[in-house]
């Protein structure tokens, strides 16, 4: 497998510095200091999605079925179910990673390079794994307050947004 590193704003401006061989500028430094500033916060929105996973799973594929009931994932066989629920709780966990360093470089590594190719191998509708990820935005951005929203809502666009048909 392709080892991924993830690279902070942080790791990011000090590369661009040193391939430029300068000091890191005012401005770089400013946004370095609000990244760490944030960093609690960003700690504490992804902790509230990691405890709460399962039950965000849970309630968003209801969501999703009610929504889109003549769906594989909800035609009675356990292996398209058991897949649908583990796909969404990885989702979940992607954007934990994401959080975690402030940016969506995560999301877009693993989880959108090839995946509506793999959606579209394995016959997935677009429309509905889409459908499914709104579901899951609606259920976990109801954990957070409308100002931590504004923080974790974007990473979740940016995947639905990735996997538009």
């Amino acid at each position: 497998t392709k080892n991924r590193i993830f690279m902070s704003i942080i790791t990011k401006t000090i590369a661009q510095a040193d391939r430029e061989a300068r000091y890191l500028n005012r401005g770089e430094l400013s946004a370095i200091q609000d990244f760490y500033q944030g960093g609690v916060s960003r700690l504490s929105l992804a902790t509230i999605l990691t405890e709460n996973e399962q039950k965000i799973v849970q309630k968003a594929s209801l969501r999703f079925w009610e929504r889109c009931p003549d769906t594989p994932s909800n035609s009675g066989n356990r292996t398209y179910r058991a897949s649908c629920l583990r796909d969404q709780g990885w989702y979940i966990r992607l954007i934990t990673y994401s959080l975690v360093v402030g940016d969506i470089e995560p999301l877009a590594e693993i989880g959108t390079i090839g995946v509506k190719e793999m959606y579209e191998s394995l016959e997935i509708p677009l429309p509905n794994l889409v459908e499914a990820i709104r579901c899951l935005k609606e259920v976990s951005l109801e954990l957070f307050s409308s100002k931590d929203v504004c923080e974790v809502a974007p990473y979740f666009d940016y995947l639905i947004q990735s996997l538009m048909p």
